[in-house]
């Protein structure tokens, strides 16, 4: 009785629950809401499940798309020709800014005309807004037709119809001043740098480079001063550095006092120590954090205090909870896997700056936890707020290593050290995967078997090593081919070949790709990054190798072991990456070694 009630009052309510997507409770609590909307906002059940309980959109609107018969668009962004793009652009401007932003807002794209029927099809995140038939009207469609689009497809395709606007590029375009500084002074006068810093444009420029830096997509942005009037701005796009403005005229401490003023915790007028400090900023509807350090360095002109700026982007929307998408693949994929569903032990990453290993870190974690765990973290800084997870706060009056020690007295159940750095560090880290807890860190190392080594020569007990340890996985990023140009192999490079170690006749076996260079990938020939993996799983043979080790570790032993049980090395792992049509040889060459 209940349930036909509950079907009569909501259709779309009585189809969550009974497909378990939520539960009684939160429809309850979701349906008193929306008696509480009728006066004001006038919203339905999907739509204040989405925004008041955050519930994944496209999970909620795919079943009110087949409750209420609307077709899904399975469309792929990177797939639609220029031509399809190009009319999809046609459409949405046709009728004038005001119109296309009604559908920006909405979030609803003509996607398509059909001349012969004269009906134009709509795609919408939402098939069920009341702002579509208005649309309709305003668009002169005689006939429409609504189609549910995917929100993840939607904002897609929208970065590449109608990317949004940096306005703080437009803002420095319609300026008509130029920064101009004289060459005179001999010493850096305060008052002239605050007549540099209150000009608008250089103040836009610094707060363009963040808002292009998160929209490309890109890790850090460089501030480099070149000279006493020339200062540049590189992104790290796909780990490749990237000029992307250099600006003339001005004092580099002009550019650097701006950062520093629109930033947390840096002192303006300190220029000769190292600082580090953030800055916060809504962009296109996200909060992002980025980390801000700076470094004296040497200029060409001693007059100049030159400064060196890195701001590392931190935004949250690339944290990967999925365990599958890190791309762990065959026997690292299973040894990984088994070794974080371990009570205990410990999972160390290892790999240079950069190499992805706090993601997969991250990732992993995301696995195992649950509100019966106590799960802690020490991490200087912490970059990613992880949800289900006390992360401990690093200060001056608690530092890396007291933060560790104090662990042991917090009844932890899974502990995350982000590095071992020291011999106190790797010792407590150890000995908490030896005592029943199950532990993540990272160490910098060049490959797995070399991290036994680096902690062996760190003092740590090799019993201690062999017992404690579940899997060492190293890890690189290798650039991803880019999908609209890439060009398959038709005859190999004798020379190329021969580096791999692998003959011809047998890459001759799979379609191999190389790169190009096109628009959408900036000339590159690459789009996106990937990890490969070297995994040591601490078989019961490599644990006897480890507690056997004389003066020091015999790194090959473990190696002849390791590839015994199954694991590719990294350059292994990278050929198998190019098999698949993903990267290139050169790639792999060039970001492996060939031990």
């Amino acid at each position: 009785m209940l349930d036909a009630q509950l079907e009569m009052t909501d259709k779309v309510g009585y189809l969550l629950l009974k497909k378990g997507i939520i539960d009684a409770k939160i429809l309850e609590d979701a349906l008193q809401i929306k008696n509480e909307d009728q006066t004001k906002l006038k919203r339905n059940l999907a739509q204040i499940l989405v925004q008041e309980f955050n519930f994944d959109h496209d999970t909620i609107f795919r079943e009110v798309a087949v409750l209420y018969a609307f077709k899904e668009l399975n469309v792929h962004p990177q797939d639609l020709s220029d031509e399809r793009i190009e009319e999809i652009k046609k459409l949405l401007n046709s009728k004038g800014e005001e119109v296309k932003s009604m559908l920006l807002e909405h979030k609803i794209l003509p996607f398509q005309h059909d001349r012969l029927r004269e009906k134009l099809l709509l795609a919408a995140v939402d098939p069920t807004d009341r702002a579509i038939a208005k649309i309709a009207y305003t668009l002169n469609a005689k006939k429409y037709e609504v189609n549910f689009l995917r929100k993840k497809d939607y904002d897609k395709l929208i970065q590449i119809i109608s990317p949004p606007e940096n306005v703080f590029l437009k803002m420095i375009e319609d300026s008509t001043e130029e920064l101009q500084v004289g060459q005179e002074e001999v010493t850096v006068d305060e008052e002239e740098l605050d007549a540099e810093i209150n000009k608008s444009a250089l103040i836009n420029i610094v707060e363009a480079s963040l808002v292009e830096g998160v929209r490309k997509g890109a890790s850090d942005i460089h501030i480099i001063p070149k000279s006493a009037t020339r200062t540049e701005i590189h992104m790290r796009i796909d780990g490749k550095l990237q000029l992307w403005h250099a600006q003339e005229n001005t004092l580099p401490e002009a550019v650097m006092a701006v950062i520093k003023d629109r930033s947390k915790g840096l002192d303006r007028f300190e220029r000769e120590r190292a600082q580090d400090g953030f800055i916060q900023r809504e962009i296109d509807k996200h909060i992002i954090r980025f980390r801000v350090s700076v470094l004296p360095m040497v200029g060409t002109e001693l007059r100049n205090k030159f400064e060196s700026i890195v701001i590392r982007i931190l935004d949250d929307r690339k944290v990967i909870k999925d365990l599958s998408k890190l791309g762990l693949v065959g026997y690292a994929n299973k040894a990984f896997q088994k070794a974080i569903n371990q009570p205990q032990g410990m999972i160390i990453l290892t790999g240079p700056t950069g190499s992805g290993k706090s993601t997969t870190l991250i990732a992993a974690l995301y696995q195992v936890i649950n509100p019966t765990k106590n799960i802690l973290t020490v991490e200087d800084p912490v970059e990613y707020v992880i949800e289900g997870a006390r992360q401990l706060k690093i200060g001056h009056k608690m530092n890396f290593e007291q933060a560790i020690r104090a662990i042991l007295r917090h009844d932890p159940d899974i502990v995350l050290v982000g590095e071992m750095r020291d011999k106190e560090t790797a010792e407590t880290a150890i000995k908490l995967a030896n005592t029943g807890h199950l532990t993540f860190s990272t160490l910098h190392t060049n490959d797995a078997s070399s991290a036994v080594s680096r902690l062996y020569k760190m003092g740590i007990e090799p019993f201690l090593i062999a017992y404690a340890i579940n899997i060492i996985v190293a890890q690189r990023l290798i650039r991803k081919l880019c999908d609209k140009c890439k060009k398959k192999v038709t005859s190999f490079d004798p020379e190329l070949i021969a580096r791999t170690g692998v003959e011809i006749a047998e890459w001759s076996k799979f379609e191999i790709y190389e790169a190009v260079g096109c628009d959408h990938c900036n000339r590159t020939g690459y789009k996106g990054r990937m990890a490969i993996h070297e995994a040591l799983y601490f078989t019961n043979e490599i644990r006897e190798l480890v507690v056997r080790s004389g003066d020091e570790v015999d790194e090959e032993k473990i190696r002849r072991q390791a590839k015994a049980d199954g694991t590719y090395n990294l350059r292994e792992s990278g050929f198998e990456k190019v098999k698949q049509g993903l990267t290139s040889i050169q790639e792999v060459l060039a970001g492996t070694s060939d031990e």
